[in-house]
């Protein structure tokens, strides 16, 4: 199987933050590749007609997308026990939250790198803020507890996207108000898988 991939992009991360706590980096060829809403990368549109990444494709079937398709996937595919059913709705709503985050931010970026900056649109950046902080408080409220148990595909969703705020919306101190999700991120990016798949400055 060929993950098509970039280094920097946050969806990709999950799948391969998975891949690393699963021992299973060896098991699909990642290529990577830079691709934009603008400029899609031909690799990404041969695999998905939208352009966007991961994708996988599979030895047999057609190609996968989405970083939660591809995650439940690979679960399925190698039993690998992300997804327990005793959790597995909260571990999906969870997942779910820490992808909103994710899309919120990306949206930011995005616009504020790809549209000139005339056509900034503060109130749009504005209420993607919102939501990332409405999430994050939300989990920092409800949801510590469940991250405080054994290791599944939510608590790497919600590392990743914490991360990714780190990364790409340092001035955003999502830490202010979230002391308890704040400690727990220190202790998840020191992971291993987290360390082996930090994007490229």
């Amino acid at each position: 199987m060929k993950l098509i991939a970039s280094p920097t992009s946050p969806f990709v991360r999950k799948v391969r933050v998975l891949l690393h706590e699963t021992g299973k980096t060896d098991a699909i060829e990642q290529v990577m590749v830079a691709t934009t809403p603008l400029a899609s990368d031909s690799q990404a549109v041969a695999a998905n007609p939208i352009g966007k990444i991961p994708a996988l494709v599979r030895d047999s079937g057609p190609a996968i997308y989405d970083s939660r398709v591809i995650t439940q996937f690979l679960n399925a595919t190698w039993d690998l026990g992300m997804y327990p059913a005793a959790r597995e709705w909260e571990i999906k709503t969870l997942e779910s939250q820490a992808d909103a985050i994710l899309d919120a931010a990306v949206t930011v970026v995005y616009e504020q790198k790809l549209r000139p900056e005339e056509l900034h649109y503060e109130t749009w950046f504005d209420a993607q803020r919102q939501k990332i902080d409405r999430a994050v408080a939300d989990i920092e409220s409800r949801w510590m507890s469940h991250l405080a148990g054994p290791l599944d595909m939510s608590h790497i969703a919600v590392g990743v996207a914490l991360s990714y705020l780190d990364f790409r919306m340092p001035d955003r101190d999502w830490r202010a108000n979230a002391p308890a999700l704040a400690d727990w991120h220190a202790k998840f990016a020191a992971r291993q898988s987290m360390i082996d798949t930090v994007p490229p400055q």
